[in-house]
């Protein structure tokens, strides 16, 4: 299982990259394989300004249509809208080329509620 060190995770299985007040966000690599095949990556909130834990996209894959939701407070400034056509990206590369959105972090606190990568794989039982 990949759970690179670097980065900050939710409960709801997505990971979290922080860069100054800019985040990027997508699905960890447990998610996807517990998702399966990916085939299509829905975010209809860009330059929407979204609170922590409120719905920003859906993922949906051959078996399932699973919520994305937002790690962090701020404005979806950007979507990766390679994955508008290639989806799969989310299975093959989930910490790379899978990722979906960035955000404007409106509330730097918050970051302090993320889950290290211990935390994470603890919580999956990894």
């Amino acid at each position: 299982m990949n759970i690179p060190a670097d980065l900050k995770y939710t409960k709801d299985h997505e990971w979290v990259k922080i860069n100054g007040d800019t985040a990027t966000v997508g699905i960890t690599d447990f998610a996807q394989k517990e998702l399966g095949d990916i085939v299509y990556v829905e975010v209809e909130t860009l330059d929407q300004t979204l609170d922590k834990d409120e719905v920003f996209g859906t993922v949906e894959a051959v078996k399932t249509v699973s919520d994305l939701f937002l790690p962090l407070s701020g404005e979806i400034i950007e979507f990766n809208d390679s994955l508008e056509t290639n989806p799969e990206k989310v299975n093959g590369d989930p910490y790379g080329d899978g990722w979906m959105v960035k955000v404007k972090i409106s509330d730097a606190s918050e970051v302090d509620t993320l889950l290290s990568s211990e935390q994470y794989r603890e919580l999956i039982g990894a």
